[in-house]
C-alpha cells in the first residue's frame, strides 16, 4: 500500500506541481486547504506524512497529536523550520525541508524589491494609470559605486552576491561561519554587523530565523545604520522588529524597505482579504507608508521552483519509506 501524505494548506498551484511530480512516486496525497494546527490536526488520521508549509503550527501539542495519529515524518515543503518544535519532534517524528528549491529565485526577487523601490517603479505606474507622468518625486541614485550589506552568506545570498557584484556595487557579508573562498573570488568584503551597519547603502536579509536572529533588525541596530537606508527582507517576518521599522522610517534614518514577509503574516499571506478590514495595526500602518514595498511572501514563487520543491519533498518521503537516510533531515540542534 502506498503511503498516504496529507497536504495542508494546499493551493491550486500546489496541487497541480505536486501531482506531475508524483506520478513518478505514486504516493497517496490527501489535499486540504487548512493549515496544519492543533484544531486541523486530525485530517491528519491515519496518514504516515504530513507536508507542510511556512505558516503552519507544529508545536510540541501538534507533534503529539500528529504522533499519537500515527504520522511518522513532516515533510517541510520550504527551507524554514522554525515552525516546527524540533525539541518535541526528537525520537519520535522525523522531519525533512527543502534546504534549496529555487536560491534564483529569491536573489532575483530581492533585487527587484531594490529596483522597484531606487527607482520608485511602483509608484510611476500607479501615476501613469491616472496620466500623471511628472517625474517629482522619482529620483532614484545608480546602484553602481553603492555598498550592499548581505546578512548571511548562505546559497541565496551567494547568487545575489553574484547579481550585485555584477550591477558594480560594493558588497560587505556577515555570516557566523563565512566562506572566505567565495568572498574573495567576488571582492565581499566579510565584516561584523556593526561595520555592516555602518557603512551599507543597502541591508539584505538572507539568515535563518533563529533565538539569537529574531528581531535581528531594532530600534538599537536600526540607529547603528547609514541614514536613508534601504532594507530588504525576503528570509523571515521576525527578523525585522515592525515597530522599530516603522518608527525608523518615521524618522527617515531608514529611506525604505522592501518586505516580502511580515513578522505576525500567519493570518494575511497566502489569503485573499480584500473584501475584509485589516484589524493587524501594524501591518495595516506599514502598508500606509509611501516607501514601503509589501509583497505576500512570493519570493520563493517560480515554476522552476514549484517543481523542485515537489521533487525535493517527495523524494524525502521515498527516501523514509525505503528506510534510507534521510538527506533533508532536520535534527534538534
Amino acid at each position: 500500500m502506498a503511503l498516504r501524505i496529507a497536504f495542508f494548506d494546499a493551493k491550486s498551484y500546489d496541487i497541480e506541481s505536486f501531482n506531475a511530480v508524483n506520478k513518478d512516486y505514486n504516493f497517496d496525497i490527501r489535499y486540504y486547504q487548512e493549515r496544519l494546527s492543533i484544531s486541523t490536526v486530525p485530517l491528519a488520521k491515519d496518514a504516515d506524512v504530513v507536508c507542510i508549509f511556512v505558516n503552519a503550527e507544529c508545536d510540541a501539542k501538534v507533534i503529539d497529536e500528529l504522533v499519537n495519529n500515527g504520522v511518522k515524518l513532516v515533510a517541510l515543503r520550504c527551507a524554514g523550520f522554525n515552525n516546527v518544535d524540533l525539541k518535541a519532534a526528537e525520537g519520535r517524528i522525523r522531519v525533512t525541508r527543502v534546504p534549496a528549491y529555487s536560491p534564483h529565485a529569491v536573489a532575483e526577487y530581492a533585487v527587484s524589491l531594490m529596483l522597484s523601490l531606487n527607482r520608485k517603479i511602483y509608484r510611476a505606474v500607479n501615476r501613469t494609470r491616472e496620466g500623471n507622468f511628472t517625474l517629482h518625486g522619482l529620483l532614484g541614485f545608480d546602484m553602481y559605486g553603492k555598498t550592499a550589506g548581505i546578512i548571511g552568506m548562505g546559497r541565496i545570498a551567494k547568487e545575489l552576491i553574484k547579481i550585485l557584484h555584477g550591477f558594480g556595487m560594493n558588497v560587505m557579508a556577515y555570516d557566523l561561519y563565512p566562506d572566505h573562498e567565495f568572498a574573495k573570488q567576488y571582492d565581499v568584503k566579510v565584516v561584523g554587523l556593526d561595520e555592516l551597519y555602518t557603512h551599507s547603502d543597502i541591508i539584505s536579509l538572507h539568515c535563518p530565523l533563529t533565538p539569537d536572529t529574531k528581531f535581528l533588525i531594532n530600534k538599537d541596530s536600526i540607529a547603528k545604520m547609514k541614514k536613508g537606508v534601504m532594507i530588504i527582507n525576503t528570509g523571515r517576518g521576525k527578523l525585522i522588529h515592525t515597530e522599530d521599522l516603522i518608527e525608523g522610517l518615521r524618522s527617515k534614518q531608514v529611506g525604505s524597505a522592501g518586505l516580502d514577509v511580515y513578522e505576525e503574516e500567519r493570518d494575511y499571506f497566502y489569503e485573499d482579504r480584500s473584501d475584509k478590514m485589516i484589524d493587524d495595526d501594524v501591518l495595516a500602518r506599514l502598508l500606509m507608508v509611501p516607501n514601503v514595498v509589501l509583497t505576500s511572501h512570493q519570493a520563493f514563487f517560480t515554476a522552476e521552483a514549484l517543481h523542485n520543491i515537489a521533487i525535493s519533498t517527495l523524494n524525502s518521503v521515498k527516501e523514509f519509506a525505503d528506510g534510507k537516510d534521510l538527506t533533508c533531515e532536520v535534527k534538534n540542534a
